[in-house]
C-alpha cells in the first residue's frame, strides 16, 4: 500500500460536494474522522456511491494532492524569503534549467582557469570566486532542484571538475540545512571548489587509472593534500575554514585519515562536512574504472563509516539534508515506468514530480511524461542506475 503523507491544505467536504479528482484521506464515521487505508483520489462516480450507501456523511480532502481540475482552489504560499541573496522574481522550472546549466558552465570556466594558473605558478587571486559562489549559494537557496538536475548529468572526462562544483554546492546545500550564515557557505563553497586542487601535479595516468591502484600508487596519490598545502599557503585573502576544508576531507575521526591524522574534536564542523560530502559525491559519481552508485547505496556506506571515519549524527543529517531521491537520480514507479526526480523542493521525500521517459516492463523508451507524485496513485519502487538497466537518460536532463 502506498504511504500517504498529509499537507497542510485539508478540508473537511460534505459528500454533496465531492467531485471526481479530490484525494480522499479520511471519513467522518460517527462523528469521528477514520483514515481511509487507500488514500487517493477519486477515478470513478461508483467510488462516490458506495460512501454515500455506508452512510458517510463527510469526507477530508487534501487540496494539493487534488486534481486540478476538480474544483477545488489552490493556496499558494506566499514566497517569505528574506535572506539578502534570494532571488527578486520568479521562475518558470525550464528558466531555472538554463541558469543552472549556465551557472555550471561559469563555474567548470572558473575552476578550470584556476587549475591552469595554479600549475602554471600563477598565485590564486580568492576574489575571482566571489561571483560564482553568490550564484552558486543563491542556486542552493533558491533554485537547489534545477543545479541538481543539471549536475547530475556528468561526464568521466571532466570528473575533477565536476566533482569539485558538486562539492562545493552540496556543501553549500548542507550548511543551508545547517543554518549556518551566508559568510560561512562563503567559505565553504570556496574550499569545495579547491578542495582537489594539489591533484594537478598527480601524474594523469595514476589519477585516471582504471585498474586498482598499488600501494605505493596510492601513497603517491595522497601527495595531492601536501601539494594543496603548499598551494593555499600561497594564497592571499582565504580564510582558514575554507583552507580546512580543502586540506581536512581525507582526514577521520579515529585518526586513520590524512595528510595530519586528526582526531575527535581536531576536526571542526566544517571539516567534518567536508569529509562526508567528498566521499558522497565521489560514490555518486561515474569513474574510468567505476559506475556512479544509487544514492541509497551511498548512504549506507556513509552509515558504515560512522562512528569511526565520519560523524554519526552529521552523516544522518546529511542524510535528511539531500533525501533518499534527490532531485536528478532515476527512479522505478511502481507502474514500471523509469524516470529523473525533477522536482522536490517543499515536498516530502517520496512524493517529488518525475520526468518519466522509459518502459521498464516494454523494454524501450515512451514519450516522456511529468508524474506528480502528490497527485498520482503510483509511487517511487526504488532508485535505480543507469548501468542495471542499460539505458542512456542523458537526453532527458
Amino acid at each position: 500500500m502506498k504511504e500517504s503523507v498529509e499537507t497542510n491544505n485539508v478540508i473537511k467536504l460534505p459528500m454533496d460536494k465531492l467531485a471526481l479528482g479530490m484525494f480522499i484521506i479520511a471519513v467522518d464515521r460517527r462523528q469521528q474522522k477514520v483514515a481511509v487505508n487507500q488514500p487517493g483520489q477519486i477515478k470513478h462516480r461508483d467510488t462516490i456511491i458506495k460512501l454515500r450507501k455506508n452512510n458517510i456523511a463527510y469526507v477530508w480532502v487534501d487540496i494539493d494532492r487534488s486534481s486540478d481540475t476538480c474544483g477545488l482552489k489552490k493556496y499558494v504560499k506566499p514566497n517569505g524569503l528574506s535572506n539578502p541573496l534570494a532571488k527578486k522574481a520568479s521562475f518558470t522550472i525550464d528558466e531555472q534549467h538554463v541558469k543552472a546549466k549556465k551557472l555550471l558552465s561559469e563555474a567548470k570556466n572558473l575552476i578550470q582557469k584556476v587549475m591552469t594558473d595554479t600549475y602554471e605558478g600563477r598565485n590564486l587571486d580568492v576574489g575571482d570566486f566571489e561571483p560564482v559562489v553568490e550564484k552558486l549559494i543563491e542556486c542552493a537557496i533558491n533554485d537547489t532542484d534545477a543545479f541538481r538536475c543539471i549536475a547530475a548529468l556528468r561526464t568521466k572526462d571532466a570528473y575533477l571538475l565536476e566533482h569539485s562544483i558538486n562539492v562545493a554546492f552540496l556543501l553549500v546545500t548542507f550548511g543551508h540545512h545547517l543554518k549556518l550564515d551566508i559568510n560561512t557557505l562563503k567559505q565553504l563553497a570556496i574550499g569545495g571548489m579547491l578542495h582537489d586542487i594539489g591533484k594537478i601535479y598527480i601524474d594523469d595516468e595514476i589519477l585516471h587509472k582504471p585498474e586498482k591502484l598499488t600501494v605505493e600508487e596510492f601513497e603517491y596519490i595522497k601527495l595531492h593534500q601536501v601539494f594543496a598545502r603548499d598551494i593555499l599557503e600561497d594564497t592571499v585573502g582565504l580564510t582558514q575554514m575554507s583552507i580546512d576544508v580543502c586540506l581536512m576531507h581525507h582526514e577521520k575521526l579515529d585518526g586513520t585519515g590524512y595528510p595530519e591524522g586528526l582526531m575527535g574534536v581536531q576536526l571542526p564542523l566544517h571539516g567534518r562536512m567536508g569529509c562526508i560530502v567528498d566521499i558522497f559525491d565521489a560514490l555518486t559519481a561515474s569513474r574510468c574504472y567505476k559506475e556512479a552508485m544509487s544514492t541509497a547505496a551511498a548512504f549506507k556506506i556513509l552509515i558504515s563509516l560512522t562512528p569511526a571515519h565520519l560523524d554519526h549524527s552529521l552523516v544522518y543529517e546529511f542524510i535528511r539534508c539531500i533525501g533518499v531521491y534527490p532531485v536528478g537520480s532515476l527512479v522505478l514507479l511502481s507502474n514500471e515506468h523509469v524516470g529523473v526526480v525533477w522536482q522536490a523542493k517543499n515536498r516530502d521525500v517520496l512524493h517529488p514530480i518525475v520526468k518519466c521517459f522509459y518502459s521498464l516492463k516494454h523494454k524501450h523508451y515512451i514519450d516522456v511524461t511529468m508524474i506528480d507524485l502528490l497527485k498520482s496513485d503510483v509511487y517511487i519502487e526504488r532508485g535505480v542506475s543507469p548501468r542495471s538497466l542499460e539505458i542512456d537518460p542523458s537526453p532527458f536532463y
